[in-house]
């Protein structure tokens, strides 16, 4: 079972993104609000979980959290300010969208840009440890694939559709001997060792 809260004086919120890794496509990222009772058996780091329970997971985050939001970052804006800024710009951006004010941020990862005033921890692995991280890391996982999902038809080459704009084989090889997409990172580089790096910690 994970943890509930990592302190419990102030409102805290749960932030994760999901798309760090991709060649194609936006980053996203969530922010969630959890009631102090929040508890569920199922609920843990969206990477270990298969995609029917994460989409059931997302009606019961949305159902149950006190205030949850999704955000996104485009393929254009990681291009110019690169992808880890893009990463705490679309945790930011969830930030900014919820209906209740945070008074503290529990970021999963190791490193996060400072959210107004509001002070925040950073969990390495928080995902697999805290409940309100785990949610975000739901949410922003499932809406990240169904925009992929909706776009997977204008370039079949890709395999989107089931790689989600994640480096595989398949999609390595499709942008070597096709180039390119409008949805495509332009920064990234398909044999970029760092890309697989990425990809392995978000599998």
């Amino acid at each position: 079972m994970l943890l509930s809260f990592y302190q419990e004086d102030f409102v805290e919120a749960g932030c994760d993104e999901a798309g760090r890794g991709c060649l194609a496509g936006p980053v996203y990222a969530a922010a969630v609000i959890l009631p102090r009772e929040f508890h569920n058996e199922v609920l843990t780091d969206s990477k270990q979980l298969s995609a029917e329970d994460r989409y059931k997971l997302r009606e019961i985050i949305e159902k149950e959290a006190v205030a949850f939001a999704v955000a996104s970052v485009d393929h254009e804006e990681i291009d110019r300010i690169n992808i880890l800024n893009a990463s705490f710009l679309a945790m930011h951006k969830a930030l900014d969208m919820l209906n209740i004010r945070p008074q503290y941020i529990l970021v999963d990862g190791n490193r996060f840009k400072k959210y107004a005033e509001v002070p925040h921890s950073c969990i390495v692995k928080g995902d697999g440890k805290y409940f309100s991280i785990a949610a975000a890391s739901i949410l922003a996982k499932t809406y990240r694939d169904d925009f992929m999902q909706s776009v997977a038809h204008l370039h079949p080459e890709y395999d989107w559709i089931n790689n989600k704009g994640y480096p595989t084989i398949k999609h390595r090889q499709a942008v070597l001997d096709l180039g390119f997409t409008p949805f495509h990172r332009k920064t990234f580089r398909v044999t970029d060792p760092q890309l697989s790096i990425l990809f392995e910690d978000e599998l």
